[in-house]
C-alpha cells in the first residue's frame, strides 16, 4: 500500500455530523486547543461521511489494520500492525490477558531527536470504540508498560496506549552516555506517544477522539502534572495519583535518609533497622489515636491515621530504658528518626530541600516483604551500603566519582537543579491553560506513603490555589482542580486504610457531565479471592475538607461520615524558593 503522509495535525480535532450538531462548546474547545498548539487540520485522511460515522454513535468504522503500518507519522515508524483475534493475548515480556475484545495492535518508535528513541504500544478496539482515548504512565524508572490498565480499558471500548518512556529497563543508567534518554523520560515520551497515537486513531477509526484522558500514579502521577503543566492540550482529564513531580528533590528526600540513618561515613551499619519500623508504626497511630474522631475526623478505633498532620509524635516516648531491644529506640535512633520526620534541608539557610515523610508511614504497606515502608528507599534495596537511586546521581546529576557522603545539600543541591530541574521537574503551579481549554485533574495521595510525602502533593496544590487567585479572584482551583488525600493509604495503594476507589467514573462525569466529584467512596477489603469482603468504606474529600463521623451511623459504612471542613488551618510547612524549581 501506498504511504500516506499526515500532518502533526490538532489532536483535539473533532468530526461535526452532517447536521453539525456538535456541541459550541466542543466546537470552541476544538479551537482553543488548536490555537493553543498552532496545529493544523488533519491531511490526508479520508473524511467518512455523516451516513457512516457520527462522533456521538456508539460504533465506528474501523480500517485495516495492516494497513497502518504504511502511514508516514512525523518522526516516526510503525514496526507492528496487527490485528489480534479475541481471547487471550500475551505481550512481549508479560502474562497472558484473557477475556480481550479482537483489537488492533500498533507498535511504534518515535525519535523527535538524533539519539532518541520512544517506544509506544497502542491497542484499538476492533468494533464498539467508545471514541476516548486513554493513556496510562509508568513507574519509577521503569520502561515497563502497563499492559493490564491498557486491557481494561480495552475491554471496555476505550482506545489505549502507553511508553516505555524511550528506554530500556528500570535503573537510571540507562541515561549514562544518552542525554536525550533524560529528556524523553522527563516530558518528551508521553507527549509524543499522546500525540502520535491520536493520529493512528483517526486513521483507524476516521475520527479523532471525543474525549482523551491519562491516568498514572507515582511517575505515572509525575507524568501526569507535567502534562497539564507542559502541554496542556494533550488531555482532556487527568488523574494524577500521588507522584513524583519534584523529582530532584524527592532523590534528595532518599539521600538524606540513607544519610540520617548511617553514622558518617560508614555505610555497613544504618542506625535504625528496618526490622523497627513496623513497630514504629504501630507506636504512632497508639500515640495518636486519641486525636481520631476529636479532631482530625477519624474513628478511635481506626489502626492508621485519618490526618497524620495533627500527630506530633516524640520519638523519646518509645526510648529504650536499658539495652537496645527490638520494642523501642536507643538515642541514637530516636534522633536519626526526628531527622527523617523533618526532611532534607540547607545546612547553611535551613531551607527546606524536601519534606520528610508523615507519622504513620515508617512501616507502611511492604511492597519488599524484607523491605517495609522506608526502608524501601533509604537505601538501594540490592545493595543495602549505598543509598537508593545511586545512579541518577553518577549518570544523570554528576559523574561516576560522585559519592554521597561529600554531597554538600547547597552547593550541589542547587548544581543538581539547574541541570535537571528544567528537564524533569513537574513543579509549574501555572494551569491556567489546562483551565482555559476544559481540562479536569482529578489528584489523590495516600496519608501512609512512603514514598512520595503527601505534604508535597499539599504544598502542589496550595501554590496553584495561590496563581489561580492571581489571576483571578472570583475563580477557584477547585473548579478544574481537586486533590483528595487518602488516609491510611500507602503508594498508589495498599495500606490498612479504604484504598481502592474510583477515580476514573469521578473524573469521566466531570469532563463529561460537568459534575465535579464533591467525594469519592473507597474501601478496604480484607481477605483473598473467593474470601475478599469490604471490611468497611468511608468518602474521600477534596482537600482541606475531611470525611467526619456523624456519630451516629454505622461506623463501616460510608454513608455515616460527612466532607466537612473544620476551618482549621492545614498549611503545609513553609518552603523557600528553591524548593519548586
Amino acid at each position: 500500500m501506498k504511504s500516506r503522509e499526515l500532518d502533526p495535525a490538532d489532536q483535539s480535532q473533532q468530526l461535526e455530523t452532517g447536521d453539525g450538531s456538535m456541541s459550541k462548546q466542543r466546537r470552541d474547545r476544538s479551537a482553543q486547543r488548536k490555537k493553543a498548539h498552532g496545529l493544523s487540520f488533519f491531511h490526508g485522511l479520508a473524511i467518512v461521511s455523516a451516513a457512516a460515522f457520527s462522533c456521538h454513535a456508539a460504533t465506528a468504522v474501523a480500517a485495516d489494520c495492516q494497513s497502518l503500518a504504511a502511514l508516514s507519522l512525523p518522526n516516526a515508524k510503525i514496526d507492528a500492525a496487527q490485528e489480534i483475534d479475541a481471547g487471550s493475548y500475551t505481550p512481549a515480556g508479560a502474562k497472558a490477558i484473557a477475556g480481550l475484545p479482537a483489537f488492533c495492535r500498533i507498535h511504534g518508535i518515535i525519535a523527535p531527536a538524533p539519539g532518541s528513541q520512544i517506544g509506544f504500544e497502542l491497542w484499538l478496539p476492533r468494533t464498539s470504540w467508545n471514541h476516548k482515548l486513554e493513556m496510562f504512565g509508568n513507574g519509577g524508572y521503569s520502561s515497563d508498560i502497563s499492559y493490564a490498565d491498557m486491557a481494561d480499558r480495552l475491554q471496555t471500548g476505550y482506545a489505549s496506549v502507553a511508553t516505555d518512556t524511550g528506554h530500556i529497563g528500570s535503573d537510571p543508567a540507562f541515561a549514562a552516555g544518552h542525554p536525550e534518554s533524560i529528556v524523553d523520560w522527563g516530558h518528551r515520551a508521553v507527549h509524543e506517544t499522546a500525540q502520535k497515537a491520536k493520529l493512528l486513531v483517526a486513521a483507524y477509526y476516521g475520527a479523532a477522539p471525543v474525549h482523551a484522558y491519562f491516568k498514572g500514579c507515582s511517575t505515572g502521577g509525575h507524568q501526569a502534572l507535567m502534562e497539564a503543566q507542559r502541554f496542556p492540550g494533550d488531555f482532556d482529564g487527568i488523574i494524577a495519583g500521588d507522584p513524583g513531580n519534584n523529582r530532584t528533590h524527592l532523590n534528595a528526600g532518599f539521600l538524606w535518609q540513607y544519610i540520617a540513618n548511617h553514622p558518617h561515613g560508614d555505610d555497613a551499619h544504618p542506625i535504625i533497622p528496618a526490622s523497627k519500623l513496623s513497630m514504629i508504626t504501630q507506636a504512632v497511630v497508639k500515640a495518636c489515636q486519641g486525636l481520631n474522631g476529636s479532631q482530625d475526623g477519624g474513628l478511635p478505633t481506626d489502626n492508621f491515621l485519618t490526618d497524620p498532620g495533627s500527630c506530633h509524635f516524640d520519638p523519646a516516648t518509645i526510648a529504650c530504658k536499658g539495652a537496645d531491644a527490638a520494642d523501642c529506640l536507643t538515642a541514637p535512633q530516636a534522633q536519626a528518626l526526628k531527622a527523617m520526620y523533618d526532611g532534607a534541608r540547607d545546612p547553611q539557610t535551613g531551607e527546606r530541600i524536601f519534606f520528610g515523610w508523615p507519622p504513620g508511614s515508617e512501616g507502611s504497606s511492604a511492597v519488599v516483604e524484607r523491605l517495609p515502608g522506608w526502608s524501601l528507599y533509604w537505601a538501594d534495596p540490592a545493595k543495602a551500603d549505598q543509598p537508593a537511586r545511586l545512579t541518577y546521581w553518577r549518570d544523570w546529576a554528576f559523574d561516576d566519582k560522585w559519592n554521597w557522603w561529600n554531597f554538600d545539600w547547597s552547593r550541589d543541591m542547587r548544581a543538581a537543579d539547574a541541570k535537571l530541574a528544567p528537564i524533569i521537574n513537574a513543579n509549574s503551579p501555572d494551569l491556567e491553560t489546562f483551565r482555559k481549554l476544559g481540562g479536569k485533574l482529578l489528584e489523590y495521595h495516600g496519608l501512609a506513603d512512603p514514598v512520595a510525602p503527601p505534604l508535597d502533593s499539599i504544598s502542589y496544590y496550595e501554590h496553584v490555589v495561590a496563581d489561580q487567585k492571581e489571576k483571578h479572584a472570583d475563580l477557584s482551583a477547585g473548579a478544574f482542580y481537586r486533590l483528595f488525600l487518602v488516609p491510611g493509604m500507602a503508594h498508589c495503594s495498599g495500606g490498612p486504610g479504604a484504598d481502592r476507589f474510583d477515580a476514573q467514573s469521578a473524573l469521566e462525569n466531570w469532563v463529561e457531565r460537568g459534575a465535579p466529584p464533591d467525594s469519592m467512596i473507597a474501601s478496604h477489603a480484607d481477605g483473598e479471592g473467593a474470601a475478599t469482603h469490604v471490611a468497611f468504606s468511608r468518602p474521600l474529600c477534596p482537600y482541606p475538607r475531611q470525611a467526619r463521623y456523624d456519630g451516629k451511623g454505622d461506623p463501616t459504612l460510608a454513608g455515616s461520615f460527612v466532607c466537612r471542613d473544620d476551618g482549621r488551618s492545614r498549611e503545609p510547612p513553609s518552603v523557600g524558593p528553591d524548593y519548586s524549581k
